[in-house]
């Protein structure tokens, strides 16, 4: 296919000279002429460089399928607003009076059916025995699985497997010698590369649309186990599942969703990388479940404040502001305020990638964390628990705290009641907020329990703690049942 663009693109230029002569032998200014020639040149190159997908389309186009799936919707049975006991209808109903406006035997409402649901989806082969990969979200809670091939034969398919963190699942038809795709590796794909999708939207089969990759690693809300490849192909219901295929013919990705405030396509479409869907399909495939690392702490962002008050060059990595009890990071000696940098020498550059780098190691594995402590770095040993439930807090606009004078606060000790209710051992309560600390965030009630990683439990230690801070007071406070490092400006 490149010999023949290249072999095209010579005959346009051939193409060009041809009619340069042509205007020069009929008196046409050169200067002119040349302008001419160099757009229609570029014109034509452009028209040579754009893909012809059709190849790719007939090469992967058995791999795909599409999927149809029943379900069944619980209906809630009606009863009566006023309950068994206080309805007052209920007298006429034990003598077999109808009640107006209520239908049925002794005007008493018979409960709804259940209602079956039809639901459609992509998905592609990854094996030759029938293996298909979908999105969880397409065979969730069905009680029927149909896949058609593009020959138009039809399987009944079971489902091995979901995993609603990542949107993969694996099901099975039983066949044989069926065509599998071939899978490429996103690190690879750059932004602006061409891609294809291919799959069922709105179940319109075999269906094929083509854009290019707009971005990569993209973090969505409440997603912090895939790094979405970003992209403006055209994908709409029923297009989930399907696969995302470069221009070798290799499916990089799986079409997941859409940003839509319409309900169709808008422009911006997301797929799981298919590395991160073929480690959880090996898992689906070997045990029917994902089992995830566990560190056992919960983590903020480190934004530029953050990054400067503890003494980093630059805003990167997962800062811890609790740990649990007992936990696998809490038994490895790990502490509130450390900030982890690498795992097993891969760089967390956002706290968002921490729960995807532990979740992708096994229960039981020790992995080696480099983290930040007291302006230094260290390396710690952990030995990882089941299931990560890394919880990420929330973002910049939390609670701050500040001593009493510099920072605007006025403080006290917590008492014991106060601090088992909360689940601590001691802390400051804030009483009232102005100043810088009111400006950070900081309200009357929250819980000052530490600045940087030094715990204090007094005025006195707050006050030396935050004198040797300087201009910027990282604290760890806690409102509610969340803990968040926070940093205070003084000016």
């Amino acid at each position: 296919m490149n010999r023949s663009l290249i072999r095209v693109a010579l005959l346009s230029s051939v193409a060009a000279f041809a009619f340069t002569g042509c205007l020069q032998e009929s008196g046409v200014n050169s200067s002119h002429a040349s302008g001419v020639t160099a757009a229609t040149a570029a014109a034509a190159t452009a028209r040579v460089a754009l893909p012809d997908f059709s190849p790719l389309v007939e090469a992967i186009g058995p791999s795909v399928v599409n999927i149809s799936v029943t379900s069944v919707e619980k209906s809630t049975q009606l009863t009566s607003p006023f309950g068994d006991e206080d309805d007052p209808f209920d007298f006429f109903r034990r003598f077999g009076i109808p009640v107006p406006g209520q239908g049925g035997q002794g005007g008493r409402v018979q409960p709804p059916q259940p209602r079956v649901q039809q639901g459609v989806g992509s998905g592609f082969i990854v094996s030759t025995d029938g293996y298909i990969l979908t999105n969880a979200h397409v065979v969730d809670e069905a009680t029927e699985v149909t896949v058609k091939l593009i020959d138009k034969r039809e399987f009944k398919a079971r489902v091995i497997g979901t995993d609603k963190r990542t949107d993969v699942a694996l099901i099975k038809i039983d066949a044989k010698d069926l065509p599998a795709v071939k899978t490429g590796n996103p690190d690879l794909a750059k932004t602006g590369q061409w891609v294809l999708a291919m799959g069922s939207p709105f179940g319109l089969e075999n269906t094929v649309t083509a854009g290019i990759i707009s971005a990569k690693s993209r973090k969505l809300p409440d997603e912090t186990y895939v790094p979405f490849i970003q992209t403006d192909v055209a994908i709409n219901p029923g297009n989930s599942g399907g696969p995302l295929i470069n221009l070798d013919g290799e499916v990089i990705g799986i079409n997941s969703q859409i940003y839509s405030r319409s309900g169709g396509y808008m422009g911006i479409s997301f797929s799981i990388p298919i590395d991160v869907a073929l480690k959880v399909k090996d898992q689906l495939q070997k045990s029917g479940k994902v089992s995830r690392g566990k560190l056992g702490v919960v983590i903020q962002t480190v934004d530029k404040d953050l990054a400067q008050s503890f003494g980093l060059d630059k805003p990167a990595g997962a800062l811890i502001n609790s740990l649990e009890p007992g936990g696998p990071a809490d038994k490895a000696g790990l502490q509130n305020g450390d900030i982890i940098q690498q795992v097993d020498g891969v760089a967390v550059a956002e706290s968002s990638d921490l729960p995807r780098i532990i979740g992708e190691r096994s229960p039981g594995e020790t992995v080696k964390l480099k983290i930040w402590r007291d302006k230094a770095q260290r390396d710690i040993s952990v030995k990882l628990g089941e299931q990560a439930n890394e919880r990420v807090a929330l973002g910049k606009n939390a609670p701050e705290a500040s001593n009493s004078g510099k920072l605007g606060l006025d403080v006290r000790a917590i008492d014991a009641r106060e601090a088992r209710k909360l689940g601590i051992s001691a802390g400051l309560v804030v009483e009232q907020s102005s100043g810088p600390a009111a400006k950070a965030g900081i309200r009357q009630g929250d819980v000052i329990l530490a600045v940087s990683n030094q715990r204090v439990t007094s005025v006195e230690q707050l006050t030396k703690a935050v004198e040797a801070a300087g201009k910027t007071v990282p604290l760890l406070i806690q409102r509610g049942e969340i803990q968040q490092y926070v940093v205070v400006r003084i000016n």
